[in-house]
């Protein structure tokens, strides 16, 4: 696979989490709970930790999700980010409970004094503030100039920076996010060329999970490919457990990430295994290893499957009531059909094990 060519854009951190100046593109979801809910907020970051979440965003809406984070800070070890909208005291409080990093846009709290405030207590603490542009969310004025076009945009995200940049503060990332496909790709292009700050990528109000999906992988891979950002959310009307692993399934597949790679056939007519079970089964089963540099190959015919899957590194290859287990396209053993996943996990086990 070709080595992707990035951008190189300013060097941030967000915790432990560099973001930016050739730094792995990170992952990063949001609690769908409320924040002061202590103890289903401090389990979903558990559950989002679990499967490789980067960064956890939570919602501040009041002064007790605001005083919730110094608890959560206790238990999470993925820095947290504060989502704040138009209350800059909200964004003052969530920095002295140590939130990590904030989500809200300058130019939406009021008076400059407010944004002085922000600015002086993010800075004392080298906190970034990520400007997060939608398209459903744009300035009137912009809206009469340019319509919902990526230079609204784009001019919308460039007022909100200059506002921190007359403050001399540029520990800044940045969104435009639609939800057409279209408009996102422009605007990202737009902005990746009009500054150099780190850009996190997202398709918003994206759908559910099918859906959902194939809109961001569509719209990050083409933006990833192209070498434009560093940290990305797939938004989706789901668990964010599952937004993590659409995430890490894009930039593993894009060879930006190392990660366990499951290939499995079409099913066909040859096929005399119930193939789509196999598969799941398998993909279930190899969740543990989801952060291994594997390729695993699930294949419905035991005639075809090592010689096409030989690049694997491990695979079954389905027969009738049972299938073949092999290793970069050598056979191993033949094995009964209910005991196919049983034996390739153990061999994947064992292989990790003494790696």
């Amino acid at each position: 696979m070709q080595e992707i060519k990035r951008k190189h854009t300013r060097l941030i951190h967000l915790g432990n989490i560099p973001i930016g100046g050739g730094a792995p593109v990170s992952i990063q979801s949001m609690l769908s709970v409320k924040t002061a809910n202590l103890e289903n907020a401090i389990k979903q970051i558990q559950e989002l930790e679990s499967v490789g979440c980067d960064i956890i965003r939570c919602a501040v809406m009041d002064l007790d999700d605001a005083k919730a984070i110094k608890e959560l800070k206790i238990m999470a070890k993925a820095p947290l980010v504060a989502d704040i909208h138009f209350n800059y005291r909200l964004a003052l409080a969530a920095i002295e409970n140590g939130v990590d990093g904030l989500r809200i846009n300058p130019g939406n709290i009021g008076k400059i004094e407010g944004v002085k405030a922000l600015v002086a207590a993010a800075g004392e603490r080298n906190i970034p503030i990520r400007i997060g542009v939608n398209s459903g969310s744009l300035p009137k004025d912009l809206l009469q100039k340019y319509g919902v076009s990526a230079k609204s945009m784009v001019e919308s995200a460039l007022r909100h920076i200059r506002i921190l940049e007359e403050l001399n503060y540029y520990e800044i990332k940045v969104s435009v996010k639609a939800s057409s496909i279209p408009l996102t790709l422009e605007s990202y292009r737009l902005l990746s060329n009009a500054c150099n700050y780190p850009l996190h990528l997202g398709v918003t109000e994206a759908g559910t999970i099918f859906r959902g999906s194939i809109k961001s992988s569509i719209a990050m891979g083409i933006l990833l490919e192209e070498g434009i950002g560093d940290t990305i959310r797939v938004s989706l009307t789901d668990n964010p457990v599952q937004e993590v692993k659409v995430a890490k399934e894009i930039l593993t597949a894009l060879g930006l990430r190392n990660g366990l790679n499951i290939i499995s056939c079409p099913t066909c007519g040859r096929t005399g295994i119930d193939l789509i079970k196999l598969a799941t089964e398998v993909e279930k089963a190899l969740e543990p290893y989801i952060n291994h540099p594997l390729t695993i190959a699930v294949m419905g015919c035991a005639v075809n499957g090592p010689g096409e899957a030989k690049e694997a590194d491990f695979g079954i290859a389905g027969g009738i009531k049972e299938g073949l287990i092999f290793a970069e396209g050598k056979v191993l053993k033949k094995v009964p059909e209910t005991s196919l996943v049983t034996e390739l996990v153990a061999l994947v086990k064992d292989y990790i094990s003494n790696h």
